[in-house]
């Protein structure tokens, strides 16, 4: 299973018997009580095997691109939601869970708080690994602002942690990213053949 950071993670038990088994998916529906007959047979189903929809995760909604900025979801760490081109036709928009966002650079600052004692082109070649795998996921067609935004905050936590180490140079905003470009900082990108689809 992959992470939203790019790791790899491995659960080591399974389901207990009368548990719930996540399995994320979202369905489509052209008419609302389509939409109620699949549930309601959804739930049906699990049940005879001893399963059950997680009711806290689980719900029918409407989403439509004839009511635009009403409504939006989350799913697998991307908040989708209706909007327009360039050329003014409906678009499905996705950009980074806000919440997701926030958790990455919390682990970030965690990272660079218990890393700030290397050597600081070691902390470029291991942060650089963490970004590759955050552009890996996250990296979609259309994210890119949310790209910038986490690449931006990182910077800065980066550069705010070397400051902090004790009888060494400080930097200032202009002399830290003149230093990362020199170390090539891994940039946001947008990933060729990356899709995250419903």
């Amino acid at each position: 299973m992959l992470d939203t950071d790019g790791q790899v993670l491995r659960p080591e038990s399974g389901t207990p018997q009368g548990g719930s088994l996540c399995h994320d998916f979202v369905c489509g529906f052209g008419r609302a009580e389509e939409a109620e007959r699949f549930y309601h047979e959804l739930e049906e189903r699990l049940r005879k095997f001893g399963l059950e929809l997680a009711q806290d995760k689980t719900r029918v909604m409407p989403f439509s691109r004839y009511r635009q900025g009403e409504t939006s979801f989350e799913f697998l760490g991307f908040e989708f939601r209706w909007g327009v081109n360039r050329k003014g036709h409906a678009w499905l928009k996705r950009r980074t869970a806000r919440k997701k966002l926030r958790n990455s650079l919390k682990r970030v600052t965690e990272w660079c708080r218990q890393n700030r004692h290397r050597r600081i082109r070691e902390q470029v070649q291991r942060l650089n690994a963490k970004l590759r795998g955050y552009n890996n996921y996250y990296g979609v067609s259309g994210n890119s602002a949310s790209l910038d935004e986490f690449f931006y905050h990182v910077r800065r936590i980066h550069q705010r942690w070397l400051n902090q180490r004790s009888q060494r140079r400080s930097y200032t905003w202009a002399a830290y990213n003149e230093l990362m470009c020199l170390l090539r900082l891994e940039q946001p990108r947008i990933v060729p053949g990356v899709k995250q689809s419903l």
